[in-house]
């Protein structure tokens, strides 16, 4: 059974009070006052002008994680389970992407258009899921199909989500290279968002509080506080937490409880 949001953000906001550094936070001193900070802005951060890619520093101290709440209800792995390492984000979103798909300036000139269709789309799509028993993870093969409707990058987001969407868990899984057999919250997020040129090194959940710009996006929506994060990708649920067993797919039926998150957008999507 799922943990209630709420119970989690309590227990990520109880860690963060005491210094400890969760599938989010950081140990660099003043990261809680920076990160509420940089939640109430609505300008994009640590983002290049004219890329979809953030700027890398070298400067950039590597945030250490702490407890994620949700782990109990993201079927960790044991350490009997193995499975094979993901390809790179990157080859994950140019080898998935689904074939003859339009440009982002051939989607845009088209969006008044297929506006109606995109929401009637995606209801639909989401009336045809049916949850694994054991949880909320759509069956099949736990893949989404990708739209050839969305922006490319969007697609590209979708396809990497989509390559490890049944990865085990594993705390900490994802960080030390986006190449892993195994992945966390944020590593799920972060693998998926770097796919799409999104993002440039994997992230903690702490970080992920100010990725991008504050609010909801219109394709993509990332959910972050200092111990977990998850994020819905044109309307559907990606998420470790609430998943149906070790190799159930991220990708899930319906939605969950927001409260007690940041939520943050890439600007334009």
């Amino acid at each position: 059974m799922r943990v209630p949001r709420k119970a989690a953000a309590t227990l990520a906001g109880l860690s963060a009070a005491c210094a400890l550094a969760a599938c989010g936070s950081s140990e660099v001193p003043g990261r809680a006052a920076a990160t509420s900070a940089a939640a109430a802005r609505t300008a994009p951060t640590n983002l290049v002008a004219g890329t979809l890619a953030p700027a890398a520093t070298s400067a950039h101290v590597r945030a250490k994680e702490v407890a994620d709440p949700q782990e109990a209800s993201s079927y960790p792995a044991p350490a009997t389970v193995q499975h094979a390492s993901a390809a790179t984000p990157v080859k994950a979103g140019e080898l998935h992407i689904a074939a003859g798909a339009r440009s982002e300036e051939e989607v845009k000139s088209e969006l008044k258009a297929l506006q109606a269709i995109q929401r009637s789309s995606s209801t639909a799509q989401l009336q045809r899921l049916t949850p694994v028993p054991g949880g909320e993870s759509i069956g099949g093969d736990g893949q989404i199909p990708i739209p050839a409707s969305v922006p490319e990058v969007i697609q590209k987001v979708i396809a990497g989500a989509n390559e490890i969407a049944d990865f085990p868990y594993v705390f900490g899984g994802g960080h030390a290279s986006f190449v892993d057999n195994a992945y966390d919250c944020s590593g799920s997020v972060s693998y998926a968002l770097a796919a799409g040129g999104l993002l440039n090194r994997p992230e903690t959940s702490g970080e992920l509080e100010s990725w991008g710009a504050a609010g909801p996006g219109r394709y993509i929506t990332v959910y972050a506080n200092a111990g977990h994060t998850y994020m819905y990708v044109d309307g559907v649920l990606y998420d470790t937490a609430g998943r149906s067993g070790v190799y159930a797919s991220r990708w899930q039926v319906g939605g969950t409880d927001n409260s007690g998150y940041v939520v943050r957008h890439y600007p334009g999507l």
